[in-house]
Formats: C-alpha cells, structure tokens, sequence
C-alpha cells in the first residue's frame, strides 16, 4: 500500500526534513531539472551546504515530495512548470537585491 500524506507537518515530524535542488540555466536549459534530493540526513547535508553557499531556499512540502519521487536529471514534469516558474523567480528578484 501506498502511504499519502495530507498532513505534510506530521509528515514531516515522522519521516524527518526533505529537500530536493533543481537546475534551470536559460542559456543551457529548457527545463529545469533535479539534481540532487534526499531524506532525513542527507536533506539536513542538502540544506546546509545550500545556507553555506548562499542559495535560497524556498520551502514547499507539497513541491518537494513531487521531487524527491523523480530521478536525478530528470526534467521537471509540465505540471510542476507554474510552481517551479514562482521558485525561479523569487530567486531572481532575491539576486537582483544583493
């Protein structure tokens, strides 16, 4: 039996943190794919080296468990595109005031 969760906060207290990193370059990329992704330690790894590196996070529970259930380099679906979209550009506007 497959277990979906409804109530990603409880989710999250029994399965620990995830964390997945996408990838869009518009001069290399037509669509963002994942490229890393993990559970429990290796997402706290995930978002520590991103805090390090300055990259911005954006949390999304729902978003992140799509990922986390794609292989690495795999493109991100077209139903994930809006999403994704928003991400990209909180980021840039998040670039443009540094």
């Amino acid at each position: 039996m497959i277990q979906k969760w409804f109530n990603q906060i409880r989710k999250k207290e029994v399965n620990g943190p995830a964390a997945a990193v996408i990838r869009f370059d518009q001069e290399k990329d037509n669509v963002p794919t994942v490229v890393a992704s993990g559970k429990g330690a290796i997402a706290l790894q995930i978002i520590e080296k991103a805090k390090e590196h300055g990259i911005p996070i954006q949390e999304d529970p729902v978003v992140v468990s799509q990922l986390i259930d794609m292989d690495l380099g795999e493109n991100i679906p077209p139903q994930l595109y809006s999403v994704i979209a928003e991400i990209l550009i909180m980021i840039e506007e998040l670039e443009k005031k540094l």
